[in-house]
């Protein structure tokens, strides 16, 4: 009795996280839920798109809906625009000699901090974009000998544009890994651009407005929460057989990974969570396949991205439907 009432109030605070998010993102709702998927599995996400599709409006919009330990301040997010003369330690932080007490010590950069936004990552280069690979991944910064912990909530929101454009670095496999989910921002429809422009003071004064609706501690518990949510065995072996798929496949010349398997599987549970289910379904593996794995799979040419993936989940979608697989 006592795990429904905490899958009910996981429920609603999902619910109400999602609202509040909505009085500035507009028309994005499906992109929210990625979002927070990323975040309930405690992972990152990549958004790439064009300038001026709300990429970074989202990223300040979840971070000002989350109270730090302060109840009047939100969570402690930083904002980082890469450019081409970006250095590391611009991101990691420095050591600066102490006059009073005559040694150096380490100031801490922008990674120290619970919600990061790396605006235009792939602006920056290589050798920058490899700062983020040990706190991304193990939620820890190394200095020299020292080694620091990154706090329990860290989430990173990194955007870039296409990478035909102009000034662009292609992120390598090893960063791209570090990111749960990518996704395209892409375009409102026509309707809720024509209501953005009649109203686009109103959601300007919402994003400045914003309410906390949920703390550091109840975004803990939900990541707590999605890793309860049941899966079949059946989904399961699905999640294996695409990824062998992947490893099989000529069109494919680097498959996924065993990493990406278990990343697919946190994702699944909790995109479950966000969609109001305390289990997966068949539909949530068709959903995310794409997110999660598509931009750590390197294909022979484009013609073969287009659509080889989705031939793969679609032969497990069809056995999965054959095995009419309940929860």
């Amino acid at each position: 009795m006592e795990q429904q009432v905490n899958t009910e109030k996981a429920l609603e605070n999902i619910q109400r996280l999602t609202d509040n998010i909505e009085t500035v993102i507009k028309g994005k709702r499906n992109q929210i839920k990625f979002v927070l998927t990323a975040l309930l599995a405690k992972g990152h996400i990549l958004m790439e798109d064009n300038p001026g599709t709300g990429k970074t409006v989202m990223a300040k919009t979840l971070a000002q809906s989350i109270s730090g330990n302060n109840d009047r301040q939100s969570v402690n997010f930083k904002r980082i625009q890469f450019t081409p003369d970006l250095l590391p330690m611009d991101l990691i932080g420095s050591h600066i000699f102490d006059d009073a007490k005559k040694d150096f010590i380490f100031k801490k950069g922008p990674l120290f901090c619970n919600v990061l936004l790396a605006d235009e990552i792939n602006r920056a280069s290589p050798k920058v974009q490899s700062a983020l690979l040990e706190c991304m991944a193990e939620n820890q910064i190394t200095m020299g000998e020292v080694t620091y912990k990154l706090e329990d909530l860290f989430f990173t929101i990194a955007t870039q544009n296409p990478v035909e454009m102009e000034g662009t670095y292609p992120l390598p496999a090893a960063q791209l890994d570090r990111f749960f989910i990518k996704i395209i921002f892409g375009y409102v429809d026509e309707d809720t651009e024509l209501e953005i422009y009649k109203n686009y003071l109103g959601i300007n004064n919402n994003l400045h407005n914003i309410k906390q609706v949920l703390g550091i501690d109840e975004i803990l518990y939900l990541q707590e929460q999605s890793e309860k949510v049941h899966i079949h065995e059946e989904i399961i072996k699905a999640v294996r057989n695409i990824i062998w798929g992947t490893r099989r496949n000529a069109d494919i010349l680097l498959g996924a990974s065993t990493r990406s398997g278990i990343i697919f599987l946190k994702c699944l549970k909790s995109y479950a969570l966000v969609n109001g289910r305390t289990y997966v379904i068949e539909d949530d593996v068709n959903d995310l396949a794409s997110a999660v794995l598509d931009h750590r799979l390197i294909y022979r040419n484009n013609e073969a991205k287009s659509k080889t993936l989705a031939g793969i989940v679609n032969i497990e979608m069809d056995r999965l439907s054959k095995l009419k697989v309940t929860n």
